[in-house]
């Protein structure tokens, strides 16, 4: 077939969804207007360790509007089926009211339903859960880890021993929680045997296998709706007890139960970013070339799952380096368990890996640049493949380049701007996109329009965006006569929307669903003897807006419509699907980034400032470069609330965490953002996908803590190894 015009993919498009979403007719999930609905509010534990001694509901009931209350000693036994497709992580899933055990503090130990949100919230309160407790394990510092992970080639240690530059550095890093705008919410109904639920989730079909195998019924029964995400983060990566919760009360209850967590809530209620203590031991020759790293890292899990993620991966494949040891230990606390979170794993150990760069850098009075192109490798030397691409390079030129790094004076503390000290930083990044299995049906109308359903999300990316711009070049049709559909278990599958994976899985599976089908339009029409393109070779077929025609000769046509009416044709329909590249045993598929940031540090007070920032990314194709821009500045936005801000606070003597709120768990906001740039180098990546993508989503966040505490160095000459960086710090 003849290649497709690129009208839609690759222009600087609006949001298709955008003027739903401003005028307030975008439904989140609790805003879904569900007849007979009743109100649900959790009560938490209030004790980090223990067990339930006794529940004194009488109050409660005794209220007006309450209806009922639900805990362990009168709710049903659930079936908690464990099906390997629905075991996230290794371990055992909480089991909501199942047993009198309290895990962690906050965990949901009763749940008040009532005709209003009022009464189920003043009924909750009144609610009173007697324990016996126990002291909780919290402290990272002071628990015992699990057995670890490890990796390793050559002779890390000895070489270590032997080299001529040895550095020991151990690099803190606070948990953090992902506090989207829209906090966790569900809406459950039972239809007889079925059950249909409102959730926020960024996997449907994740939520759909979860409460299949908890209320043991066929997955066919279970139906997800989640059209819109008001935020994630990878906070809606699985189904959190809560919506277990509300499907529940919904049986228990015989109608529609509503639940919809309070932002303290969400500090337990779901994930978080794990605290990480990182030590990072390197040898290197005078000139700066790496001989030896050693990792070992210690991270906390949950007492009751082991939560583990790819914060190994940079530290084996992104410098060259002949001998490599790691081990990676998670270690079980009294918490709830934690969840990936915006560039997960690669966001903390670049913070180490990069700070340890730039340490190296000032040591051997090395340009941090030129230090990084002496480590470039010319494999991936964790398995011996060849890059797909990897453009680290030019995106060290692009943005040296448009930075002024060259304006840098190395020398910490000597650039001032009246009170203020200013400093140079960068940091690299990497990112390793996920791929996964993904389905999507596409149907071609009479009328020449197009309807496209994936069970995929957007919690903002813009997937309706991006993914219409795929489905109407491919289907060589305007943007407005497509309609993507999406957030709906009755959907093809697909994978969890997260891990930059999105583009490039249900991207490749919709490209694939779209060229079949307009591939059967072509065929259609060169085997009509009534069509203009009888005879006329399938390759030398073109569609441009809906018409069908010759290439280089566009008067030789037809339009859709045209021919389908015709043919009597109510439409064209075709699956696509995708499950991963071609030869994933060929390549080693990344994306990368480099870092520039310009910080001011008040000389007296130890306040940071960050005056501009600059992104260059070599992430494969851009679909769409205003999205990729949102991506990419809100990944910065949250790599400065990472590396200044952002801090979980926990009381170790019942496992209460201090900070539950906005006004206490600082993020930054308006005034906290300096101009922030980005910049895409060209090139796409055909060995990864047929649409040439790699995702923006992560590796926008990675590198950015690292080149602020870089450039903090640079300003105050202290080198803080910890995060957030405070004034405290620098003081």
């Amino acid at each position: 077939m003849s290649p497709q015009p690129q009208a839609a993919v690759g222009a600087p498009l609006s949001r298709v969804d955008g003027r739903l979403k401003v005028t307030g007719k975008a439904l989140y999930a609790a805003e879904h207007d569900i007849d007979g609905v009743v109100h649900a509010v959790i009560v938490d534990a209030s004790i980090g360790r223990g067990r339930i001694t006794g529940v004194d509901t009488r109050d409660t009931e005794a209220h007006p509007g309450v209806l009922r209350v639900i805990h362990h000693g009168n709710a049903p036994k659930l079936a908690y089926r464990d099906d390997p497709g629905t075991r996230i992580l290794p371990g055992r899933r909480l089991r909501v009211f199942q047993d009198d055990k309290v895990l962690f503090h906050g965990q949901p130990v009763a749940v008040v339903i009532a005709a209003t949100l009022e009464a189920a919230q003043h009924g909750a309160s009144l609610v009173k859960v007697s324990y016996d407790a126990e002291h909780p394990s919290t402290d990272l510092a002071e628990a015992e880890p699990g057995e670890p992970t490890k990796y390793a080639r050559g002779d890390a240690d000895a070489t270590l021993r032997d080299a001529p530059v040895r550095m020991d550095l151990t690099y803190r890093m606070a948990r953090n929680h992902h506090n989207p705008m829209e906090t966790h919410s569900t809406i459950a109904r039972w239809d007889g045997g079925k059950l249909t639920v409102w959730d926020k989730t960024q996997w449907v079909v994740g939520t759909q296998m979860e409460l299949s195998a908890v209320f043991d019924v066929p997955l066919q029964s279970v139906r997800v709706i989640s059209p819109f995400v008001g935020g994630g983060f990878g906070s809606g990566l699985r189904c959190w007890p809560h919506t277990v919760v509300a499907a529940l009360a919904a049986r228990e209850m015989e109608r529609p139960v509503k639940v919809v967590l309070t932002r303290r809530q969400m500090y337990f209620g779901t994930g978080f970013r794990p605290l990480y203590e990182y030590r990072l031991r390197l040898g290197s020759d005078r000139r700066g070339r790496l001989r030896a790293t050693v990792h070992e890292m210690d991270a906390e899990t949950s007492s009751y799952e082991v939560f583990e993620e790819g914060i190994m991966l940079a530290g084996q494949m992104f410098y060259s380096t002949p001998n490599v040891r790691q081990a990676y230990r998670k270690v079980p606390l009294d918490v709830n368990t934690p969840i990936w979170m915006r560039g997960p794993g690669f966001a903390n150990a670049s913070f180490a890996i990069e700070s340890a760069m730039d340490e190296l850098a000032h040591r051997l009075r090395i340009d941090p640049i030129e230090l990084r192109l002496r480590n470039e490798p010319a494999e991936d030397e964790s398995n011996g493949l060849p890059w797909s691409t990897r453009r680290l390079r030019e995106c060290y030129t692009v943005g040296a380049r448009e930075f002024g790094w060259d304006r840098r004076n190395p020398k910490p503390r000597s650039t001032r701007d009246g009170d203020w000290l200013i400093g140079l930083g960068m940091a690299a990044a990497v990112y390793d996109p996920n791929n996964l299995e993904a389905h999507v049906r596409a149907r071609l109308n009479a009328n020449g329009t197009a309807v496209v359903e994936a069970a995929a999300s957007d919690m903002g990316p813009g997937t309706y965006t991006s993914q219409t711009q795929v489905a109407a070049d491919a289907l060589g049709l305007a943007m407005r006569a497509v309609d993507f559909r999406l957030g709906d278990s009755l959907y093809p599958p697909t994978p969890p929307h997260g891990g930059s994976m999105t583009m490039m899985c249900v991207g490749s599976a919709n490209l694939d669903a779209c060229n079949k089908i307009r591939r059967q339009a072509i065929q259609l029409a060169v085997q009509d003897e009534e069509s203009p393109l009888y005879g006329v070779k399938a390759e030398d077929i073109v569609v441009r807006n809906g018409r069908l025609h010759v290439r280089g000769t566009p008067a030789r046509g037809e339009t859709y419509q045209r021919l389908l009416t015709r043919n009597n044709r109510t439409h064209l329909e075709a699956d696509g699907s995708w499950a991963g590249p071609p030869e994933p045993e060929r390549h080693s598929y990344y994306s990368y980034g480099a870092v520039f940031t310009e910080v001011a540090v008040d000389a007296t007070l130890g306040l940071v400032r960050v005056r501009r920032m600059l992104g260059v990314y070599d992430c494969g194709r851009i679909i769409n470069p205003k999205l990729a821009d949102s991506q990419a500045l809100g990944g910065m936005v949250g790599g400065i609330g990472q590396a200044l801000l952002e801090h979980t606070v926990t009381d170790h003597r019942d496992g209460r965490i201090v900070n539950a709120n906005l006004a206490d768990y600082l993020v930054p906001v308006n005034a906290d953002i300096p101009d922030l740039k980005a910049i895409y180098v060209e090139g796409e990546d055909m060995r990864a996908d047929p649409l040439g993508v790699k995702g923006v989503g992560e590796i926008v966040q990675v590198g950015v803590a690292a080149a602020l505490a870089n450039a903090v160095f640079n300003a105050t000459g202290r080198r803080v190894r910890e995060l957030p960086i405070t004034a405290e710090a620098l003081l």
